[in-house]
């Protein structure tokens, strides 16, 4: 107990160093100009800079990686509400009430509703974090090959079921994930697999490559197919963005209720955000005391979406960091700047020296928060001019970006193209309305499994009763 006290106050130390600072500040606001753009999603802006935090150090690179997802997260609610056009898919109930109070001209008490939502859904987020997490790499630590083999077919199911509207869409990602997961060398036998010659295959495909292909340059993709259009115009607004005593007391309960469920939300490996926000939303109506309002500007209904949404962010870091389950596309896109740092997610994370690491980033998750609360209510009247940038900026613009930052992985023009091949094929999967981020996962668990199940049949001598032995096999074969 003592160990770990001790860890939570050297983490928010570290966090406090002026490096830490600026990216949380940094981070924070770029997130929220991501998410102020209609079109553009949290995924996308994380896979997007992901290749800014090469040079930085493994705490401050994950910190401004986290900043980006919850900035992002709070800055899609400034379009909802100001434009009805939700900046990320998790804001979409946002602009059923939001857009009807700026109608009203209450657009500053619903951003500022949302601004307050958002900070107390993401903080209290972090309670989970703290104390679920270490409990869950505790129970990690005892896995051995056949309980990660079953570990790996559970994040796939729960991905691929979930994630996507057709059960039998949702498994043909996952497979084809599976799929461009074994090509580089065996991790047994050393044989080169599907390498078409290319020497930098040997480890496998580029998880950043493939991240920033198909987030980023299909959603450039998609933009470009639609007419170069100018957003709709951000309704100007003078009313004050505070709330009052009275205001504050309303949406308490709502705030906790969406906490409550986001945090469960982002705890179960497949949910995610855009989930969140309905049922936050229509738990809000359901418990609220002037239903009458709703559907005509209510701040409990904004405070619920909002609050649930953001609450996700925290719960969602617990089974990518301990069990190595990224939970949703982002917690996918994490991962892979875990991976990139050297950092194996997992109950590693949390003994020795990278315990510091993790506790420095939780602790910059917390300080994220106050952040993103400070820059929201300062400054929602600078963002809401920038949802109106045109798509015409906007492709050229996150189509260089995605280039530029492909090829500074490895100074390596094949990642450039593995880079495009994955933005065209993200591209056919929107076509066919298959799931991105269950072929991200299937990509990462590949290896995963594959290992699992081959050093098992190996210390067994090919017999598979070692992978039914273990009592946690068989509860996460009930859960699969």
């Amino acid at each position: 107990m003592l160990g770990t006290l001790s860890l939570m106050g050297g983490g928010f130390l570290s966090a406090l160093t002026p490096i830490n600072i600026l990216a949380i500040v940094a981070g924070t606001t770029i997130g929220i100009v991501i998410g102020c753009l209609p079109g553009l999603s949290a995924a996308m802006g994380v896979a997007l800079l992901l290749p800014m935090t090469f040079s930085m150090g493994a705490s401050t690179g994950l910190i401004i990686l986290g900043a980006i997802y919850c900035g992002a997260i709070f800055g899609g609610s400034i379009s909802a509400i100001l434009i009805h056009t939700p900046g990320t898919p998790a804001s979409a109930a946002t602009a059923i009430e939001g857009y009807q109070m700026t109608l009203q001209g209450k657009a500053g008490k619903a951003l500022g509703t949302a601004c307050i939502a958002s900070f107390f859904g993401g903080l209290l987020s972090c309670i989970s974090l703290y104390f679920f997490a270490p409990i869950l790499a505790q129970l990690a630590m005892k896995f051995g090959s056949p309980e990660y083999f079953w570990l790996s077919i559970f994040g796939l199911t729960i991905i691929a079921g979930v994630s996507s509207k057709s059960m039998v869409k949702g498994l043909i990602s996952g497979a084809l994930g599976l799929l461009l997961s074994t090509i580089g060398m065996d991790p047994m036998e050393g044989v080169q697999r599907f390498m078409f010659g290319q020497s930098s295959l040997y480890e496998g495909i580029n998880v950043t490559c493939a991240l920033i292909g198909l987030f980023s340059m299909s959603q450039a993709l998609v933009l470009a197919e639609k007419k170069i259009c100018a957003r709709g115009t951000a309704k100007k607004f003078k009313d004050r963005m505070l709330l009052d005593k009275n205001e504050m007391k309303r949406i308490a309960p709502t705030i906790g209720r969406s906490w409550i469920i986001g945090n469960l939300i982002g705890i179960l490996p497949g949910a995610g955000a855009s989930i969140a926000c309905f049922l936050g939303y229509n738990t809000s109506r359901q418990f609220s005391r002037h239903k009458e309002e709703f559907g005509h500007g209510s701040i409990e209904g904004v405070a619920g979406s909002e609050a649930a949404n953001n609450a996700v962010t925290g719960g969602s870091l617990i089974p990518m960091l301990t069990l190595g389950i990224p939970g949703e596309s982002v917690t996918a896109v994490l991962m892979g700047g875990l991976i990139i740092q050297g950092l194996t997610p997992g109950p590693d994370l949390f003994v020795g020296e990278t315990a510091k690491m993790t506790y420095t980033f939780f602790a910059g998750f917390v300080l994220t928060q106050f952040a993103m609360l400070g820059i929201g209510l300062l400054g929602c009247r600078i963002f809401a001019q920038i949802s109106r940038l045109s798509d015409a900026i906007l492709i050229p613009a996150v189509s260089v970006l995605c280039v530029v930052g492909s090829y500074a992985i490895h100074k390596n023009f094949l990642d450039v193209v593995i880079m495009m091949i994955f933005g065209v094929l993200g591209y056919l999967l929107r076509k066919f309305d298959l799931n991105n981020a269950a072929v991200v996962l299937a990509l990462i668990l590949g290896p995963i499994g594959e290992k699992g199940l081959r050093r098992s049949l190996a210390l067994s001598k090919g017999s598979p009763a070692i992978l039914f032995s273990p009592p946690v096999c068989w509860v996460l074969i009930v859960l699969c």
